[in-house]
């Protein structure tokens, strides 16, 4: 990933996660996302079996800021972004929830927040994940 042509962030195997703050958001939300996302069993075991998290395969996590994951496209032609954050509360629950993976010892990586990024990426394998931590907290109130 680069800025400018300045290099920002790179990982090899692991996971790449678009991180949308919304305006409803707090630290829970990054911390409970932080804590499911590097144990989910979505990498393939010996078998092909989806049963390894990203800790199990020693993967990294390369998280970008994308506050355009909360457009609302319901009006118009023009998306509207006003359930997304503000960049002063965005910022530190992104960082927040990049500080709470690596502490798990997962290696991580960053764009930069706000910043016009270009991103390359080689997407090994069939799985795409939608999360939010909604769904994740009825989860895990089960």
């Amino acid at each position: 990933m680069t800025v400018a042509g300045e290099p920002t962030g790179a990982i090899e195997r692991g996971l790449f996660v678009l991180l949308g703050v919304g305006a409803a958001d707090g630290p829970e939300d990054a911390d409970l996302l932080a804590g499911r996302i590097p144990v989910m069993r979505i990498f393939p075991n010996e078998a092909g079996k989806l049963d390894r998290s990203l800790a199990d395969v020693g993967g990294g996590l390369l998280a970008v800021s994308q506050f355009t994951l909360y457009a609302d496209t319901s009006k118009g032609r023009r998306p509207s972004f006003t359930d997304a954050a503000l960049p002063e509360k965005a910022i530190p629950l992104y960082e927040r929830f990049v500080a709470k993976v690596a502490e798990q010892g997962i290696r991580t990586a960053t764009g930069r927040f706000g910043a016009d990024m270009q991103i390359e990426l080689v997407a090994d394998g069939p799985v795409t994940i939608l999360l939010d931590s909604t769904s994740v907290r009825k989860t895990v109130a089960k």
